[in-house]
């Protein structure tokens, strides 16, 4: 790989795909707005596989999420609606639970998208509404700082098991 031009420009070459799969979940995405060094906006370079899904049904409570379809056909499932996308769609997913999202290749070629997302937020809540999961977490995608995923309606006492509570 040659010497990059400027710490703050980079090819989709330049940054390693990151494979996901875990049963019909079959995706791999390259972090462009990290590699390039972004603070305040995401970007990630996203291909579902032909007959794949993208990631879990799911809604952030902090980030704005959209995308926008570089090639390929798909479904993208908002809320109780499924779309079909194409290349040249822009699809914005809102924040909170009534903007759940998951992008669908139901085609025979790769469905391919870049994802942008305001990542001035440095902490997230995101529900699973299949799962009936919450995931609660502090830190970056590479770094965090705390993950927690508890399934909706479990909960602990405030007090709970602090020593000086007792």
């Amino acid at each position: 790989m040659s010497e990059r031009r400027h710490p703050n420009v980079v090819n989709r070459e330049e940054v390693a795909a990151m494979p996901m799969a875990k049963g019909k979940h079959q995706l791999q995405l390259r972090r462009l707005g990290a590699a390039a060094g972004g603070q305040m906006i995401g970007a990630n370079l996203t291909e579902v596989a032909p007959g794949a899904v993208s990631f879990p049904f799911h809604y952030h409570c902090a980030t704005e999420e959209a995308l926008y379809v570089l090639r390929g056909t798909g479904v993208a499932r908002i809320g109780d609606a499924r779309v079909p996308v194409r290349e040249g769609d822009w699809i914005s997913f809102p924040v909170g639970p009534e903007h759940p999202h998951q992008m669908i290749n139901d085609g025979a070629e790769p469905l391919v998208y870049l994802v942008v997302s305001a990542s001035v937020q440095k902490v997230d809540v995101v529900g699973y509404p299949d799962s009936k999961k919450v995931a609660a977490t502090a830190g970056t995608f590479d770094r965090p700082i705390h993950r927690f995923i508890a399934r909706e309606g479990e909960s602990l006492d405030y007090w709970a098991d602090e020593p000086d509570a007792q």
